[in-house]
């Protein structure tokens, strides 16, 4: 007993040992961290191997690498929820795969398929990163227009029973495969044919199998129903396929429907009010980018695709009602000098220009550019008071739309933190991170990113508050952004001291489906 007493006595003079520091792979010391859900506060984030082991004010470790991040902003690696870029990441080439325009913005995660353009083949889409590896995570959506194509082809028709349960078993395929949700592209042919009723009829099967309905809406204009009438329709498709509902790009384009924001938004929070998920993203750049075929050429003389629209250019039966069909388009779009030319023989001209170069007026000028292809456009077309209304929404979510020949693939991110964050106030920096990042994961259910915290998939972004920007312009679209100086994704530095390490740690990042409902 006294031996055991002394012994006690002994070791609380002594005092208990201190327990050895955790060692992990790399500690982010000192910068200011927007964890994705609180107030900011300069402390490290602590990561081994692929995942956050610690955010706080001290992280009590060793680290094989410390990064000094004092006077940089750490926050969750950013999220694209509409983007254009499963090409680069399913590409041959590893140097496109890695998609440097995304990660100099600290852009870590993408979405594809969207506009209703996503493979049914899933799997394949999905499968693909495993012998092709990528620099950022990707999930996938099964595209309305890609099943409908499949199943209908390209004419203006309404499917029949069997066509109609065929479309549908594709969709709910998808989905057991590991898609987002269902995407459509209403406004573009041959999507565009489709009725309400057959849209829900294939959300029905995505929202079951706990999907969402992402959809670049019927009208974003007064093309054909009109901007608030395809606002309705897609909550209505939410509503009766029994689904989240996510508007794509969110505006107001067209001198028609220029103001019309508030209104817009006014709509949405009554669906938000009674419940009804509804969200939107929105890319912050005045000018959209579409085709010059999606721009100008009336719904009617796109049914059954190229090869017949260009046999319409030659029917004079047919002069006169095409031509005030692009004149119409001509000027909802504001007018020939509106639209920019992105691609092929007359790349940065716009129409206007064009027209005068061919002795033309835009009409037959636009005719003579389509018969030699369809060439991707910027069209300058949304006000600035639209945008900054749209962007403060607490519903509104970053994205690019990324896509050929727009500044937005290689600048939305940091164009949106350097002129509506830092420059014009607009929105927080908090908000600015948060729906970059945060938002989009907790509203698709991307478990384990979006935030740091313990626990979560190390995707972590580190920039400078001073020089984050865009450098892309409409003139030149493939300048990279500057300011980003460390990207971790997975873990893994993927950029690190404003340069490219070449690392391709993404991961494609299947949805899991509602238990229970896929064979």
């Amino acid at each position: 007993m006294k031996v055991a007493l002394l012994l006690g006595m002994a070791t609380l003079s002594l005092g208990a040992a201190s327990p050895a520091p955790r060692t992990v792979d790399l500690l982010i010391r000192g910068g200011t961290i927007y964890t994705g859900s609180a107030e900011p506060f300069v402390g490290d984030v602590a990561i081994l191997g692929d995942h956050i082991v610690s955010v706080g004010r001290h992280a009590d470790v060793t680290a094989t690498r410390v990064i000094d991040a004092k006077g940089m902003i750490v926050a969750p690696g950013f999220i694209d929820p509409h983007t254009h870029m499963g090409g680069e990441l399913t590409a041959d080439d590893p140097a496109k795969r890695l998609v440097p325009a995304f990660l100099m913005q600290g852009v870590t995660t993408a979405f594809i398929g969207n506009d209703g353009g996503g493979s049914p083949e899933v799997a394949r889409v999905l499968g693909s990163a495993a012998a092709k590896p990528v620099g950022i995570n990707y999930a996938a959506y099964v595209g309305f227009g890609a099943v409908r194509e499949k199943v209908v082809g390209e004419a203006d028709r309404v499917p029949t029973d069997t066509e109609l349960a065929q479309m549908k078993s594709l969709v709910a395929n998808a989905m057991c495969e590991g898609a987002l949700g269902l995407s459509t592209g209403l406004f573009y042919a041959p999507q565009s044919f489709a009725k309400t009723g057959e849209v829900v009829a294939l959300a029905r099967e995505a929202g079951r199998r706990g999907g969402v309905y992402d959809s670049h809406i019927r009208d974003e204009s007064s093309y054909t129903v009109g901007l608030a009438a395809a606002i309705d329709e897609v909550i209505a498709i939410g509503k009766q396929g029994g689904l989240p509902a996510h508007i794509s790009h969110i505006k107001a384009l067209g001198v028609d429907v220029q103001g019309q924001a508030p209104a817009i938004i006014a709509r949405i929070a009554v669906a938000r009010r009674s419940g009804q998920k509804v969200t939107a993203d929105q890319y912050p750049w005045s000018a959209s980018g579409t085709s010059l075929v999606a721009s100008l050429m009336p719904l009617w003389a796109q049914d059954g695709g190229r090869p017949v629209l260009l046999e319409r250019f030659d029917d004079p039966a047919l002069a006169g009602k095409l031509r005030s069909g692009i004149v119409e388009n001509l000027r909802k779009r504001g007018g020939a000098d509106k639209l920019l030319i992105v691609e092929g023989k007359y790349v940065n001209r716009t129409l206007a220009d064009v027209a005068k170069a061919l002795g033309q007026d835009p009409v037959n000028a636009a005719i003579a550019v389509i018969r030699i292809g369809d060439p991707g456009v910027v069209s300058f077309n949304q006000s600035e008071t639209d945008i900054t209304r749209f962007m403060q929404q607490p519903w509104v979510m970053t994205s690019s739309d990324a896509s050929g020949g727009h500044p937005r693939v290689y600048g939305s991110f940091a164009r949106k933190y350097a002129k509506y964050t830092r420059a014009e106030r607009a929105i927080t920096l908090r908000q600015f991170i948060e729906r970059s990042s945060a938002l989009t994961a907790d509203t698709f259910g991307l478990t384990g990113r979006g935030h740091l915290r313990a626990g979560a998939f190390a995707d972590v972004v580190v920039f400078d508050p001073k020089t984050y920007a865009a450098r892309s312009t409409y003139e030149q679209p493939t300048l990279l952004a500057q300011g980003m100086r460390t990207v971790v994704v997975n873990g893994v530095v993927a950029l690190d001291k404003g340069v490219l390490t070449g690392k391709a740690a993404g991961r494609a990042l299947a949805h899991k489906p509602t238990p229970g409902t896929c064979r």
